[in-house]
């Protein structure tokens, strides 16, 4: 595996109606808005971000990848320079392959992932590791939809199926905590990683620097951090230190 050869924080990018905010805990109407994407992308790319994570939140409870212009613009803007991993609105094959070949370097799918599973192994077989598997649990359960919908899925378990069907790494949210800088639940992300042999990425609810120590103790191969950074919480670069 390539991803993440050292323990990573990774600046999320969520946008929605084609500006950056953040939700909290998964609600729309929670909404604080943070600019300009591409000037985000720029501010954490200087700050010596090795990859961003970017989710379109209309296509996440949409469908429809709405801020598919953006996106191509903070390619645009540091496509060369920090890899960029893009999930919200992927639903098909087709979807993923057209942003893998656009430069996008992993598509991160959930509900699509949920709904077929399958879909990771066609595209894993055209792009081997491009594929993040994206597993929300709340209250312990798998959930889609934009957290709307309940699977009866545990998490770990559905982690080693997608390992099997090719996925390149999990990416793990823990919806409970999510955006409300309340802190980490790290025995659930310390269960999915010893479910998998591939990397597993925590994010949700990271608040302060022992959140980012206490995930990486948990075994995650990196952290998705969104509010905290937006909000000044602590620095890139202190995160990247610890």
């Amino acid at each position: 595996m390539t991803h993440f050869p050292e323990f990573e924080v990774v600046p999320a990018v969520d946008m929605q109606d084609g500006e950056v905010v953040q939700l909290v805990a998964g609600e729309r109407g929670t909404e604080k808005t943070y600019g300009n994407p591409v000037a985000a992308a720029e501010q954490w790319v200087e700050q010596g971000a090795e990859t961003l994570h970017l989710v379109d939140l209309d296509g996440a409870f949409e469908g429809e990848r709405e801020n598919a212009p953006a996106v191509e613009a903070v390619l645009d803007a540091v496509g060369e320079d920090a890899d960029v991993q893009l999930g919200g609105g992927i639903r098909t094959v087709e979807d993923a392959t057209d942003l893998l070949a656009r430069g996008v370097d992993r598509v991160i799918l959930g509900t699509a992932a949920v709904e077929n599973p399958e879909i990771v192994a066609e595209i894993s077989d055209e792009y081997p590791g491009s594929v993040v598997v994206s597993l929300d649990a709340k209250d312990g359960e798998v959930v889609v939809s934009g957290w709307t919908e309940g699977t009866g899925l545990d998490p770990a378990e559905a982690a080693a199926r997608y390992e099997d069907l090719g996925a390149g790494a999990i990416l793990f949210t823990d919806v409970d905590v999510e955006g409300q800088l309340a802190g980490v639940q790290t025995d659930r992300v310390s269960e999915v990683v010893e479910a998998v042999e591939i990397p597993v990425v925590a994010s949700g609810g990271v608040a302060t620097l022992d959140d980012v120590r206490a995930l990486r103790d948990a075994g995650a191969a990196a952290v998705v951090v969104g509010t905290a950074l937006y909000e000044g919480e602590f620095t890139l670069e202190e995160a990247k230190s610890i």
